[in-house]
C-alpha cells in the first residue's frame, strides 16, 4: 500500500504528529518546510501569500479598485504576520494592536495603540495584530500598502 500526501497537508499534520510521523515528513518534504517562520521574515505580500500557501492572483480580482487591492493585501498581511493568532472579541482583557498614521502633512507611520475595554473601527478589526511589534512591523515594512488604502490619490 503506498500514501500519497499532499505538502500542504503535510504541514498541516506536522505540528500534531507523533515524532515517528514528523520524522517520516521531515524526510519525505525536508526540514525546512516545517520551520516556522518569523514574522519578519514576511518582506512582500507574495511571501504573506506564500506563508498562507495562496495565490497573490487569488486575492483580488480585476473589478477591484486601488483601494479595495490594498485592503485584501493587507488582510493576507495581517493573518500571515499573525501566524495563526486571531482576536477574541469577546475578550476584553485582549490587547488588539493597530497602526496609527499620520494623514496631515503627508503619510507616516506614528505608533500602535490598542484596544481592549471598547471596540473602536478606525483601522478595521481585520487588521489589527497580537502585538505592538508586529503591528510596528506591518506599519513600516507595508507602508505603501497603507498608504494606497487609507488615501486618496489625485
Amino acid at each position: 500500500m503506498e500514501l500519497t500526501l499532499k505538502k500542504t497537508t503535510a504541514k498541516k499534520l506536522y505540528p500534531e504528529a507523533p515524532k515517528w510521523f514528523q520524522k517520516v515528513l521531515i524526510e519525505t518534504f525536508g526540514e525546512d518546510y516545517f520551520k516556522k517562520r518569523d514574522f519578519t521574515d514576511i518582506k512582500t505580500f507574495e511571501d504573506a501569500c506564500e506563508e498562507l500557501e495562496i495565490y497573490p492572483t487569488d486575492v483580488f480580482n480585476a473589478n477591484d479598485c486601488s483601494d479595495e487591492v490594498a485592503y485584501k493585501k493587507l488582510k493576507v498581511i495581517a493573518k500571515a504576520i499573525n501566524q495563526g493568532w486571531i482576536p477574541d472579541w469577546d475578550n476584553t482583557n485582549q490587547q488588539k494592536w493597530s497602526p496609527w498614521f499620520k494623514l496631515s502633512s503627508g503619510f507616516g507611520f506614528s505608533r500602535s495603540d490598542y484596544y481592549y475595554d471598547h471596540s473602536d473601527a478606525s483601522v478595521g478589526s481585520r487588521l489589527c495584530f497580537e502585538s505592538e511589534a508586529k503591528s510596528d512591523y506591518a506599519a513600516t515594512q507595508f507602508i505603501d500598502i497603507y498608504e494606497q488604502f487609507l488615501t486618496i490619490k489625485k
